[in-house]
């Protein structure tokens, strides 16, 4: 098998609700250790680890760290739990299945920054993983690795849960800090960025669950260690949800550096019914849609970039040849619609003319008119957007044209 575990190990072996069942297979392990080191250590084993952020954008891990470190005065650390991009499920199970792990990583890096105090935002669909975050953090502070004199080091660190209400775009870090002030969830002008001025304009630290629960591994094994893992530009392993018209949907750990098509046919087993592929999306509703050919690309962030786009959250939708590409591109469509904040005209108003140019395409209404007009429309959507809905929601369009230009020259009158 392709899989190597590493952020999910436990998987299956511990309760989620047992600390001490969390502690038996070496968990609390990073924290002890890195609570022997010296903070600005901690953050040189991340630095050497390479990590980069596993929520999207691939940012790396170290700078963040240390410009919060840097900081001085009262500073937050926040994790992202609100995954609410179709097509994701991998934050979900993190906290589902090994909470321990995603305190632990907080708890590492707010030794390291200097951080007192954080939040675990968790997107209000997630019910279950909401109760059992807060009961982990009581269980925590009753064993002292949270709260105060953690370990008896003299650190102090306290967590709070907070919950969006269904919004998509507090998922992103203004939006979510808004929302974590009380306010409503709509994205701020950058810069300033978080690690300059965050929660109550102080410093503010933000990374998605799977980056943080890396944390511990790190620590322990050692950041060259880790580097080890995966390619030169992309190390250590990446969670993958694959769903769609497989065979085997569900959340896999693979290596960076394993190719998409590996994933869907040694993991996912293949296509449902052995039809062939017709289109796939990566990384969610906002992800590029690739043809059939290119599934021999590897997982990687520098190879993403080539053509444009990100690793993404690590979502893999397949879809087969039943599926007209204007029916995926309106369902996208139509759930930006939705979820926009409608603070900023360009995603307003733009998401609402691109469904009505692609409502003429699938219906064999289009000119060549309205292919230049949904091209252009969704460069000016994308590059004048506030914040990273607009930012990266036409990534599905701007992709189709050019890896499936010729469907919508069927679908032109002329």
């Amino acid at each position: 098998m392709i899989q190597e575990k590493v952020v999910s190990k436990r998987f299956g072996k511990v309760n989620p609700l047992s600390i001490d069942s969390y502690i038996k297979y070496d968990g609390y392990k990073g924290l002890e250790k890195a609570v022997t080191m010296h903070p600005t250590q901690v953050i040189d084993e991340i630095e050497k680890s390479k990590i980069r952020g596993r929520g999207g954008a691939g940012f790396p891990a170290h700078i963040k760290a240390r410009a919060l470190a840097n900081a001085q005065g009262p500073k937050f650390i926040v994790c992202n739990g609100d995954e609410g991009e179709p097509g994701n499920f991998k934050d979900r199970m993190l906290m589902e299945n090994d909470p321990h792990a995603v305190i632990e990583g907080l708890a590492i890096l707010a030794y390291a920054t200097g951080a007192r105090k954080g939040y675990i935002y968790i997107r209000g669909e997630y019910q279950n993983a909401i109760k059992i975050m807060k009961a982990t953090i009581q269980a925590a502070e009753e064993k002292g690795f949270l709260g105060e004199n953690i370990l008896n080091k003299g650190f102090d660190f306290k967590l709070e849960v907070r919950s969006g209400a269904g919004s998509y775009v507090v998922g992103e870090e203004f939006s979510m800090i808004e929302s974590i002030e009380g306010k409503p969830g709509r994205s701020r002008v950058k810069p300033p960025f978080p690690t300059d001025k965050g929660i109550h304009d102080r410093p503010t630290l933000i990374n998605n669950v799977e980056t943080f629960v890396n944390f511990p591994h790190i620590i322990l094994v050692g950041g060259n260690e880790f580097a080890k893992v995966g390619t030169p530009s992309s190390t250590g392993t990446k969670l993958i949800s694959l769903s769609g018209n497989v065979k085997n949907k569900g959340l896999y750990e693979v290596p960076f550096g394993t190719s998409i098509r590996d994933v869907i046919f040694q993991l996912g087993k293949g296509v449902r019914n052995n039809r062939p592929i017709k289109m796939v999306q990566l990384g969610g509703a906002s992800g590029p849609i690739i043809p059939e050919y290119m599934l021999d690309m590897s997982i990687d962030f520098d190879r993403f970039e080539n053509f444009d786009s990100k690793t993404g959250t690590g979502a893999i939708i397949v879809i087969d040849d039943r599926y007209d590409i204007f029916d995926i591109l309106l369902i996208n469509m139509k759930f930006f619609v939705h979820q926009s904040c409608g603070k900023c005209a360009p995603c307003r108003e733009g998401h609402i003319q691109i469904v009505n140019l692609l409502n003429k395409f699938k219906n064999h209404r289009a000119t060549e008119k309205d292919l230049m007009s949904l091209e252009n429309l969704a460069n000016v959507i994308q590059q004048t957007s506030l914040c990273g809905l607009g930012q990266t929601s036409m990534t599905s369009i701007i992709s189709s044209l050019r890896y499936f230009r010729d469907d919508y020259f069927t679908k032109v009158r002329y």
